[in-house]
C-alpha cells in the first residue's frame, strides 16, 4: 500500500455502460479520494458508437484499451477490464480502483479488491444493480456527476436535469423512509448515552453500511444540509477549543421528547 497522504488511484472505465457527459464530474470527484495514476477506459474503438467518447480522450489524457467483439452476445470488453484490474491489483502499486459501470458482471471484482484491502469507489447509473452497489467502499450515482449542458464544442445535447439532482423538501425528505431511517440508524450507532452524535461520525456510520448514500442525491451538498433540511432533527453547534470552528452534535428529536 502507498503511505503517501494522496492515495494513488486506478480509474477503470467501461465505455459501453457509461457516457462522455459524466468525465469531468467524474474525474474531479476521484480528486477528491486520491490520484488518478491509472486512467484506462474499454470498448470497441472501431464501432461508431464510440465517437463521442473519442473526442474527450485526448482532453483528459485516458488511455483508450481496445477491444473487439470476439462472439455476438458476449462482453469480451467486460473480460478485459476484468483482466487489467487483476493484473494492476497484483502489481500492489495502487491504494484504490475506481470502477465506472452500471454492470454487475464487475461485482466479483470489487469484491475481490476490498479482499486485498484496497477501497473500491463505484460510479453508475441509478439502475446499477445493488449487488454492484453494495459490493463497492463508496458508489456515487451518474446523475450528480452528468454535465447539465453539453460543452459548447460538443455535437452531444444537454443532459436533462433528473429528478435525483432536484432538492427536496422537508416533507418529500421526511416521506423518504429508507433516508430517514438510514440517519436514525446512524445517529443511534454514533450516540452518547444523552442521544447527541457527531454529525462526521454519523455520516461515516451511514456510508459504511450505504456505499450509496450521498446528500447530493437528494440536493444538498453537505450532510449538515440535509439534516437540516429534513427538520427531524436537533442540532448543536460546539465551540472548538482555540479554533473560530465549531462540532456539529444532532440527535433526532423523538430522542429529546
Amino acid at each position: 500500500m502507498n503511505t503517501d497522504t494522496q492515495k494513488r488511484l486506478a480509474v477503470l472505465i467501461d465505455a459501453d455502460n457509461s457516457q462522455p457527459a459524466i468525465m469531468e464530474g467524474l474525474l474531479e470527484e476521484v480528486a477528491n479520494y486520491g490520484i488518478a495514476s491509472i486512467k484506462r477506459i474499454y470498448g470497441d474503438w472501431s464501432s461508431d458508437a464510440m465517437r463521442g467518447w473519442k473526442n474527450i480522450l485526448l482532453d483528459y489524457s485516458i488511455q483508450p484499451v481496445q477491444q473487439y467483439p470476439y462472439t455476438r452476445g458476449k462482453n469480451a470488453t467486460d473480460m478485459k477490464m476484468l483482466i487489467d484490474a487483476m493484473d494492476i491489483l497484483y502489481s500492489e502499486r495502487m491504494d484504490g480502483f475506481c470502477l465506472v459501470s452500471s454492470d454487475s458482471d464487475f461485482t466479483p471484482l470489487a469484491q475481490r479488491i476490498r479482499q486485498e484491502g484496497l477501497t473500491v469507489f463505484g460510479f453508475g447509473e441509478q439502475k446499477t444493480p445493488k449487488a454492484f452497489v453494495r459490493a463497492c467502499d463508496r458508489f456515487i450515482y451518474n446523475d450528480i456527476l452528468r454535465q447539465q449542458q453539453a460543452p459548447q464544442d460538443s455535437k452531444e445535447p444537454a443532459a436533462p436535469a433528473t429528478a435525483t439532482t432536484k432538492k427536496l423538501n422537508a416533507n418529500d425528505l421526511k416521506q423518504d423512509t429508507r433516508l430517514v431511517n438510514m440517519i436514525r440508524y446512524g445517529i443511534e450507532d454514533a450516540a452518547d448515552d444523552t442521544g447527541w452524535a457527531s454529525l462526521g461520525v454519523v455520516g461515516q456510520k451511514v456510508a459504511n453500511s450505504n456505499p450509496d448514500f450521498d446528500p447530493r442525491n437528494v440536493g444538498y451538498k453537505k450532510l449538515g444540509e440535509l439534516i437540516r433540511a429534513m427538520q427531524l432533527f436537533e442540532i448543536d453547534e460546539r465551540p472548538m477549543e482555540n479554533s473560530p470552528a465549531h462540532n456539529i452534535y444532532i440527535r433526532d428529536k423523538k430522542r429529546s421528547r
